[in-house]
């Protein structure tokens, strides 16, 4: 914990550093369970990220603070901003966890207002916010109230049509939102179907402070396409790092002019080693162990193999030597790997 003394040139100045770089702001996604702090120390190795979002911190009447997510802000080793992200529609239990969270060495505090879990929408939460904007309108206001510091929001379009976001930009505008990401999709759409950056981009031209997109950024050659259209100050990208770890220096080199060097087969191999040894409690069993990186390999697998047969496989895997064997199958090889998914994503089909 930081005193308050030096708290608030701590993150000025973090934010500021931030935003004043000419280059986009690259933000690795919140995805709760897999963007984890032992997920952030392994992705630093590979170019990481500008900033950092933590896993939600769900946030009821009786909530705490989780421990294991607020590990990821007390022991950052990425040497970046952290924001800390809350989940929930109680006022004042949001308050009071947004104050709790100004103790901590963060440069700014997000409301999710994006999850298109089901378990979460159907609490009002998330993205389920999108469906009552009146609600959503306190909670905004009483959280600006509560924070002088940065607040931010993430978003998605709407609930189940993109109208939504006319009303909710107003909104955003009027509590002075330091920066919003929108998630091009609709809830209902979860990571289905086409991503809507038109309306990114005209969130951006109708909103003063800076704008992140979202959804479906999975190459360096795509991020430059929605950069370009959007006009957002930066990107955040979830699915896309953990499949391809080596993304957000792809995109430098190619913001840069550079050749996008692109990883081969074993290199991913070695990356899906790494990986194993940095999430995988060793005092947890190794079934268990091997279950936590199936679903890391969901998203994986998407890159991988066109046919399916590496998920496929991996899904039944039982023992950290059995699912080894079948990654080595797949890519015990020197040919370079763009790790785009194909055209049918299995990770989210």
């Amino acid at each position: 914990m930081i005193t308050s003394e030096i708290r608030p040139l701590a993150l000025e100045t973090g934010w500021a550093a931030l935003l004043s770089q000419p280059e986009p702001v690259l933000a690795l996604a919140p995805m709760q369970d897999v963007t984890d702090l032992p997920f952030w120390r392994l992705i630093r190795e590979y170019g990481g990220a500008d900033v950092y979002f933590t896993e939600y911190f769900r946030v009821t009447s009786e909530s705490r603070l989780s421990k294991t997510i607020l590990s990821s802000i007390t022991g950052n080793p990425t040497g970046r901003p952290v924001v800390a992200q809350m989940i929930g529609n109680d006022i004042p239990a949001l308050v009071r966890t947004a104050r709790e969270l100004q103790e901590f060495p963060i440069v700014a505090i997000d409301l999710n207002l994006g999850c298109p879990a089901p378990v979460v929408y159907r609490k009002c939460a998330g993205g389920g916010l999108l469906r009552d904007l009146e609600r959503t309108n306190r909670i905004l206001g009483a959280l600006r109230d509560a924070i002088p510091g940065r607040f931010t929001v993430k978003t998605r379009l709407g609930f189940d049509d993109v109208e939504t976001l006319d009303e909710l930009l107003p909104i955003v505008a009027k509590h002075a939102i330091d920066l919003l990401t929108i998630h091009g999709r609709t809830v209902k759409q979860m990571y289905r179907g086409g991503v809507r950056y038109d309306l990114i981009g005209e969130a951006v031209r109708a909103l003063d402070c800076p704008v992140l997109a979202n959804g479906n950024v999975a190459s360096a050659d795509g991020a430059a396409d929605v950069l370009r259209s959007t006009g957002a100050r930066g990107l955040m990208i979830g699915r896309g790092v953990v499949r391809n770890p080596w993304l957000f220096e792809q995109i430098r080199q190619k913001l840069r002019g550079e050749q996008v060097v692109l990883p081969t087969g074993r290199q991913v191999l070695a990356f899906i080693h790494a990986l194993y040894e940095a999430v995988c409690d060793p005092e947890i069993v190794e079934n268990q162990q091997v279950q936590k990186m199936k679903k890391y390999a969901n998203f994986l697998g998407a890159g991988i193999d066109a046919t399916g047969t590496f998920l496929h496989d991996i899904r039944r895997a039982n023992g950290r030597g059995e699912f080894f064997a079948i990654c080595s199958r797949a890519l015990d090889h020197e040919d370079a790997m763009p790790l785009v998914p194909f055209a049918v994503d299995p990770a989210t089909a």
